[in-house]
């Protein structure tokens, strides 16, 4: 079912694969008619992920890049919407030549081929089907796979299960029957589960392991447990435990081509686990409740990229998601973040939660929408201007953020804002500059494969982070704030001279950064975003300080 942690098991199964030498991609196939996830709230399917090369998908290809720890292209994401509208737009062409366009072999041959290309060049390619077993909307892409296996041939396709075993309240035991009843319908496609991964709260026990084995006619030894976690990066290790990735390659028949250590992982979990240090950060947002459920999966690369950042800083991140709409007491946070979004609902809130980070010294990072408005409130209150986004207020004299001129010309909204990895020059001796010197280094190489409009008018100390917006700081201002103490500390020059502003900061402030990036999206375990760490630093300072000053006798 949705959200029973498919992506996860995913991403972890392919880290594992990876440790044993071999080159790891994954695709993610979701089953809606969209043909991305742009269009869609992050209330229905999490957080938008954006790839480098400016994809909108779903959350899942996120989980992917942070467990494998490079970019994967927007051509790993398959959606219905995709698979159709291009064998639409190509019959309207006339390049079917007269023939019958059906769903078999169209639909199935198009899907395949889609599998076939993202895999070009790695040894494995994992593909999450999205969706539950038995909907109508994943039917093609069942059928596809089965296909794909009769090509490639059995001893190339390894199927995985990932079912999940409830343990009613009323009953307090562990049941199999609706995994029973997922085999049952893979079945119906020919397709029978080489891995069963049996999510539960607990762990999995022998009584259950052996009903199932029984009903899926599957060795036991490829049943495998996998109870809830503290950690999402304990999920790989957890699978290595029961030799998951040893099994894996004895179903292909292969060896290790070399087993690398798991110490720098591990080491990093321990510390999220078990953190000497902790720091209180608000998120303050707007797309954090569905019906009567409260999520997180909005925001959930802010919040791994915390995690991130606290693991390299031995510092446990407790993070409270905010509703702007109804702010509690702030002074109780070490930190706070805005994050991005688009509209009108909350701005008031976000624009009171930077304002009292900015006044109080309390270190504050914005992202997107979150730097924007800090130019906002920074112009209002600190420039007296009658200021603000003319996405908010359309008609303020001072349009501090406002629409770019190409931007505004756009009819359709799918896929047609700055999306993707662009270069930004740091001003030397900011703290945006400091933060970033490991980054500009690795970064080097990337920035001469970019396009000349990602790439804009290089100059000194460029280094690449992800977008997605259509609103600007505004280029006309940008002299007036700068004269009253704002620091523009990262900038994307346009091919056509535009300065763009990428990163902003107080100078006289703990931390107050913001950027038109998502730092987020190119967040990982093992190397955190520069701006995450810089700011999770900032936290343990701040309470580490007010904690010296609140110790009895302190001056």
């Amino acid at each position: 079912m949705s959200g029973v942690g498919k992506g996860i098991a995913s991403a972890s199964i392919g880290k594992i694969l990876q440790n044993y030498g071999y080159s790891v991609t994954a695709v993610k196939i979701d089953p809606y008619i969209n043909c991305d996830a742009g269009t869609m709230r992050p209330t229905e399917h999490g957080e938008v992920w954006v790839t480098m090369d400016g994809g909108e998908i779903d959350q899942d290809l996120g989980n992917y890049e942070r467990f494998l720890g490079y970019p994967i292209p927007k051509r790993n994401n398959i959606t219905t919407g995709q698979i159709y509208k291009y064998l639409i737009d190509k019959e309207r062409k006339g390049d079917f030549l007269g023939q019958t366009v059906q769903f078999i072999p169209h639909v199935i041959d198009e899907i395949k081929r889609r599998v076939y290309e993202a895999g070009d060049g790695y040894d494995f390619v994992i593909v999450e089907v999205g969706g539950t077993i038995g909907d109508y909307e994943n039917l093609p892409f069942m059928f596809a796979m089965k296909s794909l296996e009769r090509e490639v041939g059995h001893d190339h396709v390894a199927y995985t299960l990932i079912t999940y075993l409830p343990v009613p309240g009323n009953i307090g035991e562990m049941k199999t029957k609706p995994t029973q009843t997922a085999i049952r319908l893979l079945s119906e496609y020919g397709i029978f589960p080489d891995f069963i991964l049996c999510r539960a709260d607990l762990d999995l026990d022998d009584v259950r392991k052996k009903k199932i084995e029984t009903y899926a006619n599957i060795d036991s030894d490829n049943i495998i447990s996998a109870p809830d976690v503290k950690s999402i990066y304990e999920v790989p290790l957890n699978f290595e435990r029961q030799h998951l990735g040893m099994k894996l390659l004895k179903k292909f028949n292969i060896q290790p081509k070399n087993v690398m250590t798991w110490d720098d992982w591990q080491q990093r979990v321990r510390l999220i686990l078990e953190p000497s240090k902790k720091v209180n950060v608000a998120i303050v947002g707007k797309y954090l409740s569905t019906g009567d459920f409260t999520l997180k999966d909005s925001y959930i690369s802010i919040y791994e990229s915390l995690t991130h950042a606290g693991a390299e800083n031995d510092v446990g991140i407790n993070v409270a998601f905010v509703s702007a709409d109804d702010l509690p007491d702030l002074s109780q946070f070490d930190g706070i973040i805005v994050p991005g979004g688009f509209g009108t609902k909350g701005v008031p809130g976000k624009l009171q939660a930077i304002q009292f980070a900015r006044e109080n010294e309390v270190p504050y990072l914005g992202l997107c929408f979150g730097m924007q408005l800090a130019v906002v409130e920074f112009a209002q209150n600190v420039c007296a201007m009658q200021a603000h986004s003319s996405e908010v207020e359309p008609d303020i004299p001072d349009k501090v953020v406002d629409i770019m001129p190409e931007q505004g010309k756009v009819e359709e909204k799918g896929g047609t804002m700055r999306l993707g990895g662009y270069v930004a020059n740091l001003l030397q001796n900011s703290l945006v500059h400091s933060l970033y010197v490991n980054r500009m280094k690795e970064d080097a190489e990337e920035v001469k494969k970019m396009s000349a409009n990602r790439q804009g008018m290089l100059g000194r100390n460029p280094v690449i982070e992800i977008h997605r917006h259509r609103y600007e700081v505004n280029p006309e201002f940008l002299n007036k704030l700068q004269d009253r103490g704002l620091v523009i500390s990262g900038y994307h020059k346009r091919v056509d001279g535009t300065m763009l502003a990428e990163f902003i900061e107080l100078p006289h402030h703990p931390f107050f950064v913001g950027t038109q990036a998502h730092p987020e999206f190119r967040s990982t375990l093992l190397e955190p975003a520069p701006l995450f760490s810089g700011f999770v630093r900032a936290c343990l300072n701040k309470k580490q300080k007010v904690e010296t000053v609140q110790e009895p006798g302190a001056a």
